[in-house]
């Protein structure tokens, strides 16, 4: 199990996490790796990463863009979708999620979120990530995935677009 800590933009997380004895104490078991994107750590289990960022709560919240957690070699989840895994027990890992976005890197900064239809790989979607130098899945929970279908008129969802059309004010 991994966690990938990603930096905000101008931040040099590993430095910042060093910087400060109470991070530096967390962290003196798991050897944080330095990536262009911000931090690499790895750690034994779900539970334990969970435990981890916890206890980097306050460093998080404000140098941290988003907290991620490989769940297998070359994809993520988001803490959100981590915590449903082992706190709620509401989501079982599966070989493919339904739910998912692609983050593209461009020289370690985060660049574009891409939101994945159901059924689709990420070749489908290199168009999109052209000028990108790296890019990850990131399995979500259906509430942090954006709706991507296309708007219904009001006409069609059984709405009256005037409201005094009816009568009724």
């Amino acid at each position: 199990m991994n966690i990938l800590l990603i930096q905000r933009e101008g931040i040099d997380l590993h430095h910042t996490l060093f910087a400060s004895e109470t991070s530096r104490l967390a962290l003196r078991f798991y050897h944080p790796k330095k990536v262009p994107s911000g931090v690499y750590i790895t750690v034994a289990t779900l539970g334990s990463a969970l435990s981890l960022v916890s206890e980097l709560r306050w460093y998080i919240r404000r140098y941290v863009r988003e907290t991620l957690f490989e769940v297998e070699k070359g994809i993520f989840c988001t803490q959100t979708f981590a915590q449903d895994v082992y706190y709620e027990r509401t989501v079982i890992l599966e070989k493919t999620w339904a739910f998912h976005r692609l983050y593209g890197f461009s020289h370690g900064n985060l660049v574009r979120q891409i939101v994945m239809s159901p059924g689709s790989a990420p070749q489908d979607y290199s168009r999109d990530l052209a000028g990108t130098d790296a890019t990850i899945e990131v399995w979500c929970t259906e509430d942090e995935v954006e709706d991507i279908g296309e708007p219904i008129p009001l006409e069609d969802a059984g709405e009256n677009p005037d409201p005094g059309a009816d009568g009724n004010e």
